[in-house]
């Protein structure tokens, strides 16, 4: 089996009646498409989000390093075919009415009668978010294969490391509303030029890019001072024991 971009799937289920809401309207150019990863960037961070894809920031950490060990393996796999199901890894994906253009990890296809229905599959190191950054990615993963291969894709799954199970994912109307206002609001992000001003959150340990968004001395919402008066008092403090 093989996924094309322009060919798309023969044999893929069509998209019926009831779903044609989503049928493919082509409202980007070819060079006005952004890497899928930047909506997941966005929902999790919006400064993280202009970091990495505005100013072309980067710098890894444990976390990014296993999760990047984690897609190399999926990605270096060799297709597969488990009975009723077939695998492919790393399907490179597009769409032009979302104006996205990316990579899946995984698509299986799943027989069903004559036809053989996309599942696709996201790899992540850790464990379920709270947030929607990661359906939101696979969602636009799913939307992507629909307006390539034509088809109706209902359903996915996220596969996190730490837990080592699968977490089913619903692609349901508010899913898709949210996942393409996230596509239109990143193109409007990056469009803007404009990199938004940092706020110090729990989740801000966590991101590689902590050292260089500096949100503890950055802080416009009076943090600031804090930070800094505090930074002077600990070196006074040890200035005294010497």
């Amino acid at each position: 089996m093989r996924v094309d971009l322009q060919k798309g799937f023969i044999g893929c289920g069509l998209r019926g009646e009831k779903n044609k809401t989503y049928m493919t309207y082509c409202t980007y150019n070819e060079d006005d498409l952004i890497q899928l990863s930047a909506l997941q960037h966005f929902v999790f961070c919006k400064r993280q989000c202009a970091l990495i894809h505005i100013e072309q920031l980067w710098n890894e950490n444990q976390f990014t390093a296993e999760g990047r060990i984690l897609h190399d393996k999926v990605d270096t796999a060799d297709r597969e075919s488990r009975g009723n199901i077939r695998i492919e890894y790393g399907v490179p994906l597009r769409s032009l009415r979302l104006g996205l253009i990316g990579k899946a990890d995984v698509v299986e296809f799943h027989r069903q009668g004559d036809t053989w229905h996309p599942f696709p599959v996201e790899y992540k190191r850790g464990k379920p978010k709270a947030d929607n950054c990661d359906k939101v990615q696979l969602c636009a993963q799913a939307m992507c294969l629909e307006e390539m291969l034509n088809c109706a894709i209902n359903e996915g799954a996220l596969f996190y490391g730490t837990t080592r199970h699968r977490q089913g994912v619903i692609f349901d109307t508010a899913l898709r509303t949210e996942t393409e206002e996230t596509a239109r609001n990143v193109h409007e992000l990056i469009r803007s030029g404009i990199t938004p001003k940092p706020e110090y959150s729990k989740k801000c340990k966590s991101c590689s890019l902590v050292e260089l968004c500096m949100p503890k001395v950055c802080d416009t919402k009076g943090r600031a001072s804090k930070y800094l008066t505090g930074f002077i008092d600990q070196q006074d403090a040890e200035s005294d024991l010497l």
